[in-house]
C-alpha cells in the first residue's frame, strides 16, 4: 500500500506533485482523509479499514494522504492525484464538496467518490447516510438506560448533519420516555471542533454535571474525550461511525455506526471488478448503513429489553410505521 504521509510536510510548502507522488501506480484507487486523520477511531479510520480490506482480497494496493490544510490544500491533493491517473479517488467528508465539484469537472475520466454529500457530476459517485434512523435507535437505548431521566447529545459544531444525527437520537429517546431530558450542547463553531479532544471532554463533564448519565458524542476525532470523560465518571457513552465500544467496555453502551468501512470497500471493489457506477446511494437501516452496535464489550450493558425495544423500532422503521424525521429536509427538529 502506498503511503503518503511521509509527503505532507512537502506538500503544504507546495513543493510539486511530481517529487510527492513519483512512483504512484496507474489506476489505483486513491483515500484522502477528512480532519481528524487517518487513525480517528471513527470516520476517517472506518474508510482505511474498508480500502484496507479490498487491498488484502485483492492484492491491490491504493494511494493515501492526511490532509491539515484547508479548502486550498484539499484542491491541490485532489488534482494531483488525479493528474497521476489514480481512480477512483475517495474523500470521505462533507467539507469536501467544494474541492471535489472544482477537480473532477476537470478531470471527467477520473472517477471520484465522496462519502456524506451529494456532487452533482458523470463522474462522482456520492454515499450518503440516514444517520437519523440510527441515531433514532441509539436513542431508545439511551432512555432505556438512562436510571436519570437525563441524556446528552454533544455534536462538533451546529451543522446540519450533525443535527440529523442529534434529531434522531432525542426522537427515539422521546419514544421511550417522553417526559426524558434530552442536553445538546456543542464541542465548538466550525469544522477544527472536530480534532478538539479537550473542549468535548469539557462539554461531556458539563452535561454530566447537569445529570446526563449517557452521553452520545458526534463529533468525529474530538468524540473520544467524550467517551472518555464518561468512562471517567461512571456514566455511560454512545460512540459514533465506526464501533468504538471496544475503546472502553463496559462504559460505552453502543456506537451508531455508519458503514463507511463498507461503503469504501464496495466503491474500490466495483472499480477493480469494471462494474463502478456514478450514482447516488442513501443507506439506511433497511440497507444495514446505519445502527447500532452489539458486540462482547457492550454485553453486559444490553438488558434484553433494551435488545427487544431496538429490534422493534428497527422493524418499524424498514416497514415504514416509523419515519424518523430527517432534520436536513427542512432544519427543524419536531421534538
Amino acid at each position: 500500500m502506498i503511503n503518503f504521509n511521509r509527503h505532507l510536510a512537502a506538500l503544504a510548502a507546495g513543493v510539486a506533485a511530481t517529487a510527492m507522488i513519483a512512483g504512484a501506480a496507474l489506476a489505483d484507487p486513491a483515500l484522502l482523509y477528512d480532519g481528524g486523520g487517518k487513525y480517528d477511531k471513527g470516520f476517517n479510520e472506518s474508510a482505511f479499514n474498508g480500502a484496507t480490506r479490498w487491498a488484502q482480497e485483492t492484492g491491490g494496493t491504493f494511494g493515501e494522504i492526511d490532509l491539515t490544510g484547508g479548502d486550498a490544500q484539499r484542491e491541490q491533493s485532489l488534482r494531483q492525484f488525479a493528474e497521476r491517473g489514480y481512480s477512483p479517488i475517495l474523500v470521505p467528508g462533507f467539507n469536501w464538496v467544494s474541492s471535489l465539484s472544482t477537480v473532477a469537472a476537470e478531470f471527467p475520466d477520473t472517477k471520484f467518490v465522496i462519502i456524506d454529500s451529494f456532487v452533482d457530476l458523470p463522474n462522482v459517485k456520492s454515499i450518503e447516510f440516514k444517520e437519523q434512523e440510527g441515531s433514532y435507535l441509539v436513542g431508545v437505548m439511551a432512555a432505556l438506560a438512562s436510571k436519570t431521566g437525563t441524556v446528552g447529545v454533544i455534536p462538533a459544531f451546529n451543522f446540519e448533519l450533525l443535527e440529523a444525527f442529534a434529531c434522531g437520537y432525542k426522537q427515539g429517546a422521546l419514544s421511550v420516555n417522553p417526559q426524558i431530558k434530552v442536553l445538546q450542547n456543542y464541542v465548538g463553531t466550525a469544522f477544527e471542533a472536530f480534532n478538539d479532544v479537550a473542549k468535548a471532554t469539557e462539554v461531556a463533564n458539563t452535561q454530566i454535571d447537569q445529570g446526563a448519565d449517557v452521553v452520545f458524542a458526534v463529533a468525529g476525532g474530538a468524540g473520544n474525550g467524550v467517551l472518555q470523560a464518561a468512562a471517567d465518571r461512571g456514566v455511560l457513552s454512545i460512540g459514533v461511525d465506526q464501533n468504538q465500544n471496544y475503546m472502553h467496555p463496559g462504559s460505552v453502551l453502543t456506537s451508531m455506526q455508519k458503514k463507511v468501512d463498507v461503503a469504501t470497500y464496495e466503491a474500490f471493489k466495483s472499480f477493480s471488478e469494471g462494474t463502478f457506477v456514478a450514482d447516488h446511494t442513501v443507506l439506511g437501516v433497511a440497507e444495514d448503513g446505519v445502527g447500532p452496535a452489539f458486540d462482547d464489550n457492550n454485553a453486559s450493558l444490553i438488558t434484553p429489553e433494551i435488545k427487544a425495544a431496538v429490534d422493534d423500532a428497527t422493524a418499524k422503521i424498514i416497514s415504514g410505521e416509523i419515519k424518523v424525521h430527517d432534520f436536513r429536509s427542512d432544519k427543524a427538529c419536531p421534538v
